[in-house]
């Protein structure tokens, strides 16, 4: 079947009629994190002395970034250039959209505890962190934060796809899957899948927000028990993970109450929405990275000098 989807731009478009200026400016968000996102890639990849789980997760993070942008970026500047009016999408096209963009939130959030974790054992049980902090624990906790949320959200999309559907059109920049529920008539296969739904978001999201205020509180009350100098640094390598975690959550806590509190047939305020969260992750979490981790300021400061001098 084919979903006929009202390209969120058109919204836009009614607003302000500045199609290329829109386009230019996730062209270059793309273009940033792409090369951004992948400069820091690199360093951590080819650095030996950056292979620790902290550095691990920070480029599964970044990397994660890279697929959900993968997944937005090229369509929507397409659709943008060459299209006009409403953008026909097939329905598993939708679907697939919808999955890659929520299971790298579900993940982005899973790795984000992960992280925390990490810091957590590092900072409060420093004796402990060779033993639960291993390469094997390390590879199973990035397999888990992956998995876990592709396979729930898989669950949804399913729902979502195979049921009947009474309406055809979507007011985002993108495919989700709380539009894609809605496209549906309704009945116990839509009950269903809005319950599991719910369920998915606090195995996915809620959980790992508790964990990651939980440890960082715990890191906090042990900063303010050491000494200045040992809190100083705890801390500094706390705070990339915080503000990173902090643009994951003030988007995600903007996006769900946008759709609760308005709906989504509000074309105005679910493509702001859209553009909001396109545009604050893929940028933000590379410049927290690059700008307040000083070992991968370092290698990158000296990786483009050495470019410079050749």
């Amino acid at each position: 079947g084919e979903v006929w989807a009202k390209h969120g731009f058109i919204a836009l478009k009614n607003l302000s009629g500045h199609r290329l200026l829109f386009f230019f400016l996730f062209l270059m968000a793309f273009v940033f994190a792409l090369c951004s996102d992948g400069l820091v890639l690199i360093v951590i990849c080819t650095r030996h002395s950056l292979h620790k789980p902290m550095y691990v997760f920070v480029a599964a993070l970044l990397l994660n970034s890279l697929l959900g942008g993968f997944a937005v970026y090229p369509r929507l500047l397409r659709e943008l250039l060459w299209e006009s009016g409403s953008v026909l999408v097939t329905l598993s096209a939708c679907a697939c959209q919808a999955w890659v963009v929520y299971t790298v939130g579900g993940s982005a959030f899973m790795l984000l505890a992960a992280m925390a974790f990490d810091r957590y054992v590092a900072i409060c049980r420093p004796l402990r962190y060779a033993a639960l902090v291993s390469p094997r624990a390390v590879a199973a906790l990035l397999l888990f934060c992956w998995l876990l949320p592709a396979t729930m959200v898989l669950i949804i999309v399913l729902f979502a796809a195979f049921q009947p559907l009474c309406r055809s059109h979507i007011n985002r920049l993108f495919c989700d899957l709380y539009s894609l529920n809605r496209l549906s008539c309704g009945g116990n296969a839509a009950q269903v899948s809005d319950v599991f739904a719910v369920f998915t978001s606090v195995a996915t999201a809620l959980l790992p927000v508790a964990f990651v205020l939980f440890s960082y509180s715990s890191i906090l009350y042990v900063c303010l028990c050491r000494t200045r100098s040992f809190s100083g640094k705890a801390l500094r390598t706390c705070l990339p993970h915080l503000l990173v975690f902090i643009n994951y959550s003030v988007c995600t806590a903007v996006e769900l109450l946008q759709r609760r509190l308005q709906g989504a047939d509000q074309p105005a305020s679910s493509v702001l929405t859209s553009v909001l969260i396109v545009l604050a992750q893929s940028v933000l979490n590379p410049v927290v990275y690059g700008l307040n981790m000083s070992a991968i300021t370092g290698y990158i400061r000296r990786l483009l000098g050495s470019r410079k001098t050749d």
